[in-house]
């Protein structure tokens, strides 16, 4: 169990890896820009980078929703490989959340706002202990609701900090809405350049 356990992370966990690895291009975009006082281009890089990471997270969450096959062909334990590749099906919506949360994050963290990313954290901690413990004891669904706890979890801490880049004087002086200039082709490829090595 032990083996299939690790073989299991090893197959899951790299996929989080990578939202993480390209979303910290994102640093360099945003840093640049507010060195610069080029207050609009924040949202752009943000949204440049949401883009590119919800289209990476399509073939990283085919892979998730594979994940028991795969350990199948890597000569795992059938029983245990079926139920590792329940749990990496319901962490699927926690993938594309996890990308969002770290192009959100770091658009605030080069602008200097770090105390709300500690307090919705907090707050998203507390319903994620209230998650498991209805999803996995009251309702009784085991793994599959540690895991939708999970998904659940990264939504609501990407909600909370959406509502505070709208509804805030610094959110919303960075954030002007979605803008085309997003879609930059020649901006997606620079942006790439960058974020690919960042996820090895």
């Amino acid at each position: 169990a032990y083996c299939n356990t690790n073989k299991f992370n090893d197959i899951c966990a790299p996929h989080f890896h990578v939202k993480l690895g390209m979303g910290s291009a994102l640093d360099t975009f945003c840093g640049q820009s507010y060195g610069a006082r080029q207050y609009n281009m924040l949202g752009t890089h943000a949204q440049r980078a949401i883009i590119v990471l919800m289209f990476m997270g399509v073939p990283l969450a085919f892979i998730l929703a594979f994940t028991g096959q795969i350990l199948i062909s890597l000569g795992q334990n059938p029983e245990i490989s079926s139920e590792a590749g329940l749990y990496a099906q319901w962490l699927i919506p926690g993938l594309f959340a996890y990308g969002l949360l770290q192009c959100v994050t770091r658009f605030l963290q080069t602008q200097n706002i770090v105390q709300i990313l500690v307090v919705c954290s907090g707050l998203t901690l507390l319903l994620h202990i209230m998650l498991c413990w209805f999803l996995v004891q009251t309702f009784g669904l085991g793994h599959k609701g540690a895991a939708l706890a999970i998904s659940i979890s990264y939504w609501f801490n990407v909600a909370l900090l959406a509502i505070y880049i709208k509804v805030s004087e610094a959110g919303r002086r960075s954030w002007k809405g979605w803008s085309r200039e997003a879609l930059s082709l020649k901006d997606v490829k620079e942006y790439m350049r960058l974020a690919i090595p960042s996820t090895f």
